[in-house]
């Protein structure tokens, strides 16, 4: 195989949740850029700047309305997907949500709506999507865990046990398809600058302290995520199955 097909994505369809902002946005443009056509879900009405980028590039995009922590909005998106385009290559899971709040304090609502959202909604939106992919015998899935998935934090109960199951998650999935050859895997970001992160960055030494745990020295861009995922969801990785790819700076390592 030529080292220009490892990273093509022309007109394969690559599904992102959360794809607004932040993470999502730096890997639907990428995708995108590398021939991809994008369908992304969001709770907001429309999809933003990301709207005037696609327009401007003349790339595909398919936005879908849907608050993904309700059962009843999500499991329209990938049926809308497939009435759009066709079928699906790509899903990655990246919608996310923070509640900050001591146990405490920490509601039950809070805690049936992020681990809806962080976690039911992966497993059933891969349910939906390992099921075309499994009969075509092609797909990817690329779950985005974090840090979190792997240690404890304080104020963030929900969140951090979400993503604990998103390892398990991925694992799962992945013995189950791994036969149908579609992989399963996903990325494990440290703090990356985003609004989901804005409360650690609105304090200055909170943030100071942070960053210099990281070996790297920096927080991570939304793009740094870029290219692991561009290898999880291409042809390079077709061996891959199960494996959390750590993107932290050097974090999990010290």
């Amino acid at each position: 195989m030529k080292f220009s097909e490892w990273l093509d994505f022309k007109d394969q369809v690559v599904v992102i949740t959360g794809g607004r902002r932040g993470i999502g946005r730096a890997l639907a443009c990428a995708f995108a850029s590398a021939g991809a056509k994008i369908a992304v879900a969001g709770k907001s009405a429309d999809a933003g700047e990301l709207t005037g980028i696609f327009a401007a590039n003349d790339w595909s995009l398919f936005y879908f309305q849907a608050d993904l922590a309700k059962r009843e909005e999500r499991l329209k998106f990938i049926p809308e997907v497939i009435r759009r385009y066709g079928t699906l290559d790509v899903l990655i899971n990246n919608a996310g949500t923070q509640n900050p709040a001591s146990v405490e304090d920490y509601t039950p609502e809070q805690w049936d709506s992020e681990l809806a959202l962080l976690l039911t909604a992966p497993f059933e939106l891969s349910q939906q999507a390992g099921r075309i992919m499994c009969k075509k015998r092609s797909g990817k899935i690329i779950n985005i865990a974090s840090i979190s998935s792997f240690q404890g934090a304080r104020n963030i109960i929900g969140y951090s046990t979400a993503k604990h199951g998103i390892v398990g998650l991925t694992k799962c999935l992945a013995n189950e398809f791994a036969p149908h050859q579609v992989n399963v895997n996903a990325i494990a970001p440290g703090l990356v600058k985003t609004d989901l992160a804005a409360a650690v960055f609105s304090d200055p030494q909170r943030a100071e302290i942070l960053r210099s745990r990281i070996p790297d020295g920096r927080f991570a861009d939304p793009e740094d995520i870029v290219g692991p995922a561009m290898f999880l969801a291409g042809k390079m990785s077709s061996h891959v199955h199960g494996h959390v790819l750590l993107v932290d700076g050097g974090w999990m390592g010290r």
